[in-house]
């Protein structure tokens, strides 16, 4: 009798049976048993299984028909008391997911992952996530400064451009004005740079701002040969330095005085290059500078341009020796850097110079346009700008602009 007890409490011997008790197997070490199929799970996981094989799709799944081990075998065939359905193994395969993940797993991870229940909206919404291809991401659009303001869209303008519009002032000088408080827009001081206005508002400036302007001076420069009109360049000197109180021609009769002021912001309006000679006009005044040479400028600048032919550089009549049709080219019908030039007036002052007024100006405009006939300039002098001339003005010299004239 105590025999017997001992062999029915001893370990059962293994044996190949099937339907030997054993621990069900798990994923990982540590972790928890996976968690059985409810009825109403089975009976959705049937459904689906008839629905692809009415599609006829009946490629094994390798969860589904193709048991890795003999202990899904036996989970199959015996389900346990806990349900009444197959095991979660037994559940159609989701596929790879787009996020790096295998049938609902972690890649390199051990444990489960629960899965959300067939009835739930998340696991209808992934269902049509793995079903329909994920669409290209738009690229990002380049994310805006917090500091930019918004542009109006209502026809405003900045207030500095429309005081240059009206002729009232420089840029510069409007941004100047505007900080020192000497504007106000429809009787509304403004201190604001930057600020954007309608095109019909009222733009009152203080008389300070008027005597400010008053006190800006323009001079008009002979430039000789070897100067350059702005900064100094290849060891040539700026013509500026021509502007000295021992310059000064004697016949310019203004009560002015040559100081330090005059010369601080002094700049050339309309440059020539360090072969010309002739009328070179410097200013402090933004408004002259931008009737002389701003975009839309239509003053005119007359030269004389001492010319000789390629083809027959020893010829002494070069006119004789060039067709009209050349000059008639120069007149009209040339271009450069692939603009088409404005007309020009170009004429023959004598048998070796021409007359040419412009009404742009282009870099080294004049001996380009001469390169393109066949003619060579040999000599240029500017000897007018608008209605203000060169006049007696001796080389090396300057004056001031007198308040009665206009470009």
């Amino acid at each position: 009798m105590t025999e017997r007890k001992k062999i029915s409490l001893s370990r059962p011997a293994a044996t190949g049976d099937a339907t030997s008790a054993h621990k069900p197997p798990v994923r990982g070490s540590g972790s928890a048993p996976r968690k059985r199929m409810t009825a109403s799970e089975a009976e959705q996981a049937r459904v689906e299984r008839a629905e692809r094989e009415a599609r006829g799709d009946r490629r094994p799944h390798p969860r589904q028909d193709g048991p890795t081990s003999r202990h899904a075998d036996d989970r199959r065939a015996n389900p346990g008391p806990r349900g009444d359905g197959p095991r979660r193994d037994d559940r159609p395969s989701r596929g790879p997911r787009p996020d790096g993940l295998a049938d609902g797993r972690p890649v390199g991870r051990t444990g489960a992952r629960p899965d959300p229940r067939p009835d739930t909206p998340v696991h209808h919404e992934r269902q049509r996530f793995q079903a329909e291809p994920r669409a290209a991401e738009a690229p990002m659009a380049p994310r805006q400064p917090a500091y930019q303001r918004p542009v109006e869209d209502d026809g405003r303008v900045r207030l500095s451009k429309l005081m240059s519009e009206r002729g009232m002032a420089s840029r510069r000088e409007a941004d100047e004005w505007i900080a020192a408080g000497w504007v106000r827009v429809d009787g509304e001081l403004i201190a604001e740079l930057g600020l954007r206005v309608l095109p019909d508002v009222t733009i009152d400036i203080d008389p300070q701002a008027h005597q400010q302007q008053a006190q800006r001076v323009t001079i008009l420069l002979h430039k000789p040969i070897g100067y350059v009109s702005a900064q100094a360049e290849d060891g040539h000197e700026p013509a500026i330095t021509l502007i000295t109180p021992d310059n000064r021609w004697s016949d310019d009769k203004l009560p002015i005085k040559l100081n330090r002021a005059h010369l601080r912001n002094l700049a050339p309006a309309g440059r020539l290059d360090i072969d010309s000679t002739g009328l070179l006009v410097l200013t402090q005044d933004g408004r002259i500078a931008k009737a002389l040479i701003g975009e839309d400028s239509g003053v005119e600048k007359e030269y004389l341009v001492r010319v000789q032919n390629v083809a027959q550089p020893e010829a002494e009549n070069v006119q004789a020796a060039t067709p009209e049709e050349a000059i008639a080219l120069m007149r009209h019908g040339l271009e450069l850097d692939g603009k088409q030039l404005k007309h020009a007036q170009v004429s023959w002052q004598n048998e070796q110079q021409l007359r040419v007024v412009l009404r742009e100006g282009r870099k080294r405009q004049i001996r380009r346009m001469c390169e393109l006939v066949g003619l060579k300039v040999v000599g240029l002098k500017r000897v007018r700008m608008g209605r203000v001339v060169l006049g007696k003005l001796p080389a090396g010299q300057w004056r001031f602009l007198r308040p009665d004239e206009r470009f």
